[in-house]
């Protein structure tokens, strides 16, 4: 079997995308708002670990497969989820554990309902071992720009075997509250579906609940340690559900003797500590919206769609400006050193309308984005009508 998936935009200047993101990774006075990285962890115990594991040389040995009991117990408590009725299985990111999910969930005669915008890595997944993908358009006030209950059940047939929850939202930032999430969870159990509940930007909302406290045995739960923690060069994440969903995934799993050990001490470390500097980064995150909002408002013809939003990035509506997305996604890296995203990664019906950006960086570097908004959409309009 061949798996096709949709190639990415190659940005001017550059032969291949691989290219691009080495450009990307070495520069290092870049202003990072174009990946939903977060530049604010300055945790030393992550740091500390790293070291102490190096220093050891604990990387010439191989892990135990599913993860160190340790960081298993730590992912559980930090997601307040019973050890007797959870399993979890360390994977190398919570891509990995997305595939695993998806490929031992899904077969050719089943479909998957998921959003629009939402984040097409998953829906590529889906469309590989499923029959296809209900992609439904969420980008409206109707439906709160988030795929509700009732859009959900409009869209279930007698073969829909997975709904994708990825709360919050990527690109988005829209999150769920308690009683959509209870009601997503009995829409699970009374059609036997199972929730792909992926919570990678969980830590970075206001209020977040879990699908897997009400239906346990409809739901896998994705944990990614690249947000919150920093960690996202590292590679490391984890895949929650009940033993019998578990069973599947780990007997697919491919990574069988064990998720880098370095990462693994650090995201030990990282949970020890992350009530410690949670809150700070949180708050930081909140201000930075504050001033892109400013920016947003100060510019005709743009606005947000989600506001605050609940993740470490948001989107902004650029279709009334008459600049496309991906003009001002290479102005901004070009001439001001600012790597934003054009907003077609996320949404084949919506990318033309929006970027999207991530703010967990530095306040001084948001304000330079800050600053320099409003002009690069007037000076891109003002090349357009020549």
């Amino acid at each position: 079997m061949v798996f096709k998936k949709k190639e990415k935009r190659v940005p001017s200047g550059f032969n291949t995308i691989n290219e691009f993101f080495d450009y990307l990774y070495k520069k290092e006075d870049l202003i990072w708002m174009g990946q939903n990285t977060n530049h604010l962890q300055k945790d030393k115990g992550i740091e500390d670990a790293l070291i102490a594991g190096a220093k050891k040389r604990d990387y010439c040995k191989y892990p135990p497969p599913e993860g160190f009991p340790e960081l298993k117990e730590l992912i559980l408590k930090d997601l307040e989820l019973d050890p007797n009725l959870f399993d979890v299985q360390v994977t190398a990111s919570a891509t990995e554990s997305l595939y695993l999910a998806i490929s031992t969930s899904l077969y050719h005669v089943t479909n998957t309902i998921a959003s629009d915008p939402g984040y097409l890595i998953i829906n590529n997944f889906c469309n590989r071992f499923g029959n296809h993908v209900k992609e439904v358009p969420i980008y409206n006030e109707e439906c709160g720009y988030k795929l509700t209950p009732e859009l959900i059940k409009e869209n279930i047939d007698m073969e829909t075997k997975l709904i994708v929850l990825i709360d919050p939202l990527n690109p988005i930032g829209t999150a769920y509250t308690k009683d959509e999430i209870k009601e997503i969870a009995e829409i699970a159990k009374e059609n036997n579906i199972i929730v792909l509940h992926d919570i990678t930007y969980k830590d970075f909302a206001r209020d977040h609940t879990l699908v897997a406290k009400y239906a346990p045995e409809h739901t896998i739960t994705i944990y990614s340690f690249s947000k919150i923690f920093g960690m996202a060069g590292l590679r490391i994440g984890a895949v929650i559900s009940s033993p019998d969903l578990m069973r599947p995934m780990r007997a697919s799993v491919i990574n069988d003797l064990g998720t880098n050990s370095l990462a693994q001490e650090a995201g030990i470390a990282g949970l020890h500590s992350k009530s410690s500097w949670i809150e700070d980064i949180k708050e930081t995150c909140f201000k930075n919206q504050e001033l892109i909002k400013e920016a947003v408002d100060e510019t005709p013809g743009a606005f947000l769609p989600v506001y605050p939003s609940d993740a470490n990035m948001m989107v902004i509506d650029i279709s009334q400006t008459g600049v496309k997305p991906e003009d001002l996604s290479e102005y901004l890296l070009e001439e001001k050193n600012i790597f934003v995203r054009e907003g077609n990664y996320t949404s084949k019906r919506f990318g033309d309308r929006y970027i999207r950006v991530s703010y967990s960086i530095p306040t001084s570097e948001v304000m330079e984005f800050r600053n320099e908004f409003k002009n690069a959409i007037l000076t891109l309009q003002r090349k357009n009508k020549k």
